[in-house]
Parts: C-alpha cells; sequence; structure tokens
C-alpha cells in the first residue's frame, strides 16, 4: 500500500474513532418523565376549568345564577361550584347548610338562594338549558350551543378550620366539624375522590412576607415544618394532587410557587411527583376569571376530567402575576428578545415597579409594617375581564429522549421560562422553545417544568422527572421525626408572621 493511502485510511480511521468517542459523549443523559406523553395533540381539547368558586350559598357575593352567567361569559367549558362546607349536589338544587344560615348571621353573605331553573336566561341575555345526559353527568346548554359540564360534588372542607382548606371533587363527603387537613384529605381519599390543598400561603402566613428569599426559607423552622407537614399529607394520600399554586390574583398566593419547588425537590429525588392547580377562588363576580385549570380531554365529561386531573394531564394558567422576582425576570426577558417599545413589556415593566414601591415603601415605614404586598400584574379590566387581545396556549410538547431536547409548541405566547428546583434556568423566545437538558449540566435538578407567558397571562406545566427509575421510591420526602400537631400548628404561621413584623419595626 503507498504511504499516501496508509495516511489516509489512518485519518479515516481516526475520524471514525473520534466520531464514536463524541456521540458517546453526548448520548443522553436523561431518562425524562413526559406528563403529557399519552396525549394525541392532533385530537385532544382543552377545557378552560374553574376548579374553585363560591356562592352566597356560603361566604360568596353571588348567586350561583349570577356565578354561572359570569363563567359562562369568560370562557368556561368545566365548572365546579366549591361552596364552604356545602355539597354542590346540582346547579338546580338548594344546596343551603346550616354554613349559610352561621355566615348570613354573622353578615359574611346575603341574599336568597339563587339556583337554576331547568330553563332560562341569564340577565345578559343568554338563554341555557340544563340537564342531566346518560352518562350521569350534568351539562348547561348556552344559546342552544356550547356545553358546560358541572364537576359532581364540588365542595371547599374545612369550612370552620382557620384556612387548613381542602378542596374535593367527584365523591360525596362533608364533616362540618372542627378538622384537619388530614381529616378532609384522608377522608376524600377512602372515597375514591379527589382533592387538592388550597392556598397554602393562607395557612402558613407566607402570603404576609416581602421577600421571596424569606418565603418558605428550611433554615426557618416554621416553615420547614409546614413543608414537612404539606409533603406528609401528599406521600400518604396519593388521591391528593397537589397544591394551589396562583389563585384569586396571586396577591395571597404569590410565594406558594416556592412551595410547590420546595416540595419537588423532596419528590423528586424519590421519583415521586407533585402536581399544582390555578383556580379564582373568586367570592366576588371580578374574581371568576383570574386563575384557571385547562383539562386535556378526549371529551367532556366528568370521566374524563378526573381522569386528566388524576395523571396531570392538564396546564394551569393565571391572568395575574403577585411575585416580583418573576416578574423582574420576565421584564429583562421581554426587554432582551421584544425591546424596551414592546406593549407587554410596559405592562410588565410598570407593575413590577408598583410591587417594588410597596416592598420598599413596607421595608422603610412609609407603610405600616404589617402590610401586605397586595399589588399584582394583572391583565383583567376592574370587571374582571380580559383586557388583553391574546392569551397564551400550548399546542404541543414533545420530549426527544435521544437528544434530551423537550420542545414547547405555543400560540400567542411571548417567552417560554425553564424552572428546575425553584430556579430560573433559561428563558427562550416562544418561537425558540426548545429546550436540550443537556447544555444545563450541573444546573438541573431532578425535575423540570415550564412557565409559558404572553400578552394575557401565564401558563404552568406539571413537571416532567428526569430520570425517575433510577431513584429509589421508598425514600420519604419527609424529615425524619417529624410529627404532624394538627389542627394546632396553625399557630407557628402566626407567630412567625408577627416576628416578621416586629423585625421590621426595629430595623426602622
Amino acid at each position: 500500500m503507498k504511504k499516501s493511502n496508509k495516511k489516509f485510511l489512518s485519518l479515516v480511521l481516526s475520524l471514525m474513532i473520534l466520531f464514536s468517542v463524541s456521540a458517546v459523549a453526548f448520548a443522553a443523559e436523561y431518562s425524562i418523565s413526559n406528563p403529557y406523553e399519552n396525549i394525541d395533540w392532533n385530537t385532544v381539547k382543552t377545557y378552560k376549568t374553574a376548579l374553585h368558586s363560591h356562592t352566597n350559598a356560603s361566604d360568596g357575593d353571588q348567586t350561583l345564577t349570577q356565578s354561572i352567567e359570569r363563567h359562562a361569559e369568560t370562557g368556561f367549558d368545566i365548572i365546579a361550584i366549591t361552596d364552604h362546607g356545602t355539597t354542590d349536589y346540582g346547579w338546580t338544587k338548594d344546596n343551603k347548610t346550616g354554613i349559610h344560615t352561621l355566615l348570613k348571621l354573622a353578615g359574611r353573605t346575603e341574599g336568597e338562594i339563587s339556583p337554576l331553573g331547568e330553563n332560562g336566561s341569564f340577565e345578559n341575555g343568554m338563554t341555557y338549558s340544563y340537564r342531566t345526559a346518560e352518562n350521569g353527568d350534568d351539562y348547561l346548554k348556552i344559546d342552544g350551543k356550547k356545553d358546560i359540564l358541572r364537576i359532581p360534588f364540588g365542595i371547599e372542607n374545612n369550612a370552620v378550620s382557620v384556612n387548613a382548606h381542602v378542596n374535593s371533587w367527584f365523591v360525596d363527603f362533608r364533616d362540618n366539624s372542627v378538622t384537619t387537613y388530614k381529616d378532609a384529605i384522608g377522608k376524600v381519599d377512602n372515597l375514591g375522590g379527589v382533592s387538592v390543598i388550597n392556598h397554602p400561603g393562607e395557612y402558613t402566613k407566607a402570603r404576609y412576607e416581602v421577600r421571596s428569599q424569606n418565603a418558605y426559607s428550611e433554615s426557618n423552622f416554621t416553615y420547614r415544618y409546614y413543608i414537612n407537614k404539606f409533603a406528609a399529607l401528599l406521600e400518604e394520600y396519593p388521591t391528593c394532587l397537589g397544591i394551589d399554586i396562583n389563585s384569586k390574583g396571586d396577591a395571597r398566593t404569590r410565594f406558594d410557587r416556592i412551595l410547590w419547588d420546595k416540595l419537588l425537590s423532596r419528590f423528586s429525588k424519590s421519583g415521586k411527583t407533585v402536581f399544582a392547580i390555578a383556580s379564582s377562588d373568586a367570592h366576588q363576580l371580578d374574581k371568576i376569571n383570574t386563575g384557571y385549570t385547562l383539562l386535556l380531554m378526549p371529551s367532556l365529561d366528568s370521566k374524563s376530567a378526573k381522569k386528566s386531573l388524576e395523571s396531570g394531564e392538564f396546564f394551569v394558567a393565571s391572568h395575574c402575576i403577585g411575585n416580583y422576582d418573576e416578574l423582574f425576570e420576565i421584564e429583562s426577558a421581554l426587554k432582551e428578545f421584544y425591546g424596551e417599545e414592546n406593549e407587554t413589556f410596559k405592562a410588565v415593566s410598570a407593575s413590577r415597579k408598583e410591587i417594588e414601591e410597596r416592598i420598599e415603601g413596607i421595608e422603610n415605614g412609609k407603610y405600616k409594617a404589617k402590610s401586605s404586598i397586595g399589588s399584582v400584574f394583572s391583565v383583567l379590566d376592574e370587571d374582571g375581564y380580559l383586557a388583553a387581545k391574546t392569551e397564551p396556549s400550548v399546542k404541543k410538547i414533545t420530549v426527544d429522549e435521544k437528544t434530551d431536547t423537550v420542545s414547547v409548541k405555543t400560540a400567542n405566547a411571548l417567552i417560554v421560562r425553564l424552572i428546575s428546583d425553584g430556579k430560573l434556568i433559561e428563558t427562550k423566545k416562544s418561537s425558540e422553545a426548545d429546550f436540550d437538558l443537556g447544555d444545563y449540566e450541573g444546573k438541573l435538578g431532578d425535575y423540570v417544568r415550564f412557565e409559558i407567558f404572553g400578552e394575557g397571562g401565564i401558563i404552568y406545566t406539571q413537571p416532567f422527572l428526569l430520570n425517575a427509575d433510577e431513584k429509589d421510591s421508598e425514600n420519604s420526602a419527609v424529615d425524619k421525626g417529624f410529627f404532624d400537631l394538627g389542627f394546632s400548628d396553625f399557630l407557628f404561621g402566626e407567630i412567625n408572621r408577627w416576628v416578621s413584623v416586629l423585625g421590621r419595626m426595629l430595623k426602622k
């Protein structure tokens, strides 16, 4: 063989070896558990769902008829009426309980109970007809065209238990004695229903924190206790989906996404997950369209709705964001990708500055030390209707495990944010939202999740677990030695809140 040919052959073999080594070096590092892997994106339908809403049967300002009318106006496909301690047995029924009587005596609700008729019209002129279908589900047909599904047996449990509120659906359960999270979640689990822990920041008093770094800090005994408390409940009762992360405009839940990430970090180490919902928790008409859940289902029925919730085949969404740090990150990304003349950038920037002024005002004494921030970014007008031209939506999510890439296809979105272990990993323009997880070596925990933001609000995906099959599922998400003190531990949050207030007062 000629010398030149030997050199050429040697070069070819070297390149082949180098390519083989490179291929091994850049092989997929992750097994990615995709909560949406069984979705047929060509046929699935997305249903706007209200999982938490009130009427004057408990402490809501509006009657049932008024509530259903506003839900229909604002595009809801599925509605659960979840009054405190009051099971929803049907929209044509008088669901009044002793809770209504007590709240009326206390001045917390007014007006008469107003169920729907079998047929009728709303004040806005829309007509409706109510029927029970052959599958046993109740539907309200609007203007002879659109069906709205009623979720059966909606209720907010623990009506007299200092904000230890638990929503449940699909099973007939009510206990209006003084009960704990465990009482409600355990009994719903035993009956085969589905539940969720509502607005945990109310119970923990994290809603009163001023800075994100203080909310749910595990160096704080109170917050570590509560993280363990919720982890223990979710670990013991698999029919409890998880927690509410954005409701009623997000002023009080703005730090509950931090709690979600804390729980996810613990559970994902054992290859397990925690879902999240968003809702309006509407006690007033102008709150009905604040937060909502988007169920991915083949058909509009309660069996499919229950399956969607149990499997995590849904997104959660809000028209409001109250977290300063999230808004700062979103503002920075909008500025980078779209410039300062972008209208959504201007709106986010204005809200972020307003919240910053509130935070600094509380800290420097302009406002009372016990004040709550209160301000939020919102794309709703003063009556609660969408003021933006478009809402973001998710059209498809695919996972390519050969390349460790998660692709998020959207409509009417501006940016997509990748989150892991509570940290923002990267933000991309919505048109370029292909995330190669191999690019983030050393930055990812045991899960990732995505947030889709656009002119009309934000959507949160459920978590994608990483290498879940390699984890020991027997490992607990709860600290050794933890003991749940039950109902009395709400005092921890109260004490923690006033310690923070005192600290702010002494700093002045």
